[in-house]
């Protein structure tokens, strides 16, 4: 695919455009020339123009309002037409060129060394499925006391599992050297330090024998097909961090199988594996999945307790 040519260079729109706004427009009419792929924090040119802008400039990615017809210097006009035109001709996702990702309003560290991180579990974390009214699945967050979080990449879910049961060791685990890397990054700026802990290794297996009241997993889950079709920008992302054999559910089906061992007897098992849920319902009868919805998803993520785990074996 060619990318289409610019209306202008980076310099000469750092010198027509003079506002947020223009900045914005601009952003947005280039990303639909150029008919860029979304999906690593935005779905459309229009939010992808803002989070860069507003990111660039280092202004509060969720308050437009008040900036959006201020004008910029000419130094920060050349940094975002700069950061916009390198968005087009790299189709690299916006967080790797900004090295910033949020969840849940929290920003991390963010480089080609992991993935972007984007996962529904950020989401049930903050929910009130945990330590809700009603129904739960863990009901007093301040009584867990030890957490894993497998195939952590930036360490952001293991910082946000930090933050929601206050009382937990987390432990967090991943397979690339590199990916824990950032973890580590991310981990010293969280003030989380003294309670994360970093492993190196294959899943559960640097674990030896230790037992979590959660554990939760954001694993690889993209089949072969899928990974064959994969936009640019996807591309950009650590193979071995997006691929999981033919179907993509082979590590999913490992963590299925060592969970329980892991497990304490009140223990639950929380996991996003993409698009897959016909397939382990077929092939787990037994097992009682709870599907867990999202603003944006269903039968994405799913819960077992360790019972269940045991009891489908």
């Amino acid at each position: 695919m060619t990318t289409p040519s610019l209306d202008l260079t980076p310099a000469d729109a750092a010198i027509e455009l003079r506002t947020v706004r223009d900045l914005i427009r601009y952003g947005v009419s280039r990303f639909n020339e150029a008919d860029l792929d979304y999906g690593h924090g935005t779905t459309n040119a229009h939010d992808e123009a803002v989070f860069m802008v507003l990111e660039g400039l280092s202004l509060p990615i969720d308050q437009l309002d008040p900036y959006v017809d201020a004008r910029l210097t000419l130094a920060e006009r050349r940094k975002v037409a700069d950061l916009l035109h390198a968005r087009v001709e790299t189709r690299k996702p916006a967080s790797y060129l900004l090295n910033k990702a949020y969840i849940q309003g929290i920003p991390f560290y963010v480089d080609e060394r992991v993935i972007v991180p984007r996962s529904y579990i950020g989401e049930i974390l903050f929910s009130d499925l945990i330590g809700g009214d009603d129904f739960t699945l863990v009901e007093d967050p301040t009584e867990v006391e030890r957490v894993l979080d497998l195939c952590t990449g930036s360490g952001c879910l293991a910082i946000l599992a930090a933050q929601i049961f206050p009382e937990a060791q987390v432990d967090a685990v991943d397979l690339s050297a590199d990916a824990l890397e950032v973890a580590k990054r991310n981990v010293a700026d969280s003030g989380f330090g003294d309670r994360i802990a970093l492993h190196h290794g294959d899943l559960f297996a640097p674990l030896k024998n230790r037992k979590y009241d959660v554990i939760i997993t954001n694993p690889p889950y993209v089949d072969a097909e899928a990974m064959a079709a994969l936009p640019p920008e996807f591309r950009h992302e650590p193979e071995m961090a997006l691929a999981s054999g033919e179907d993509g559910l082979d590590i999913v089906r490992r963590i299925l199988k060592e969970a329980p061992k892991h497990l304490t007897p009140e223990g639950g098992l929380l996991c996003e594996f993409g698009t897959g849920r016909e397939i382990l319902e077929a092939e787990y009868p037994d097992l009682d999945f709870f599907w867990v919805e999202t603003a944006n998803s269903f039968g994405e993520v799913f819960w077992l307790t360790r019972d269940q785990l045991k009891a489908a074996k």
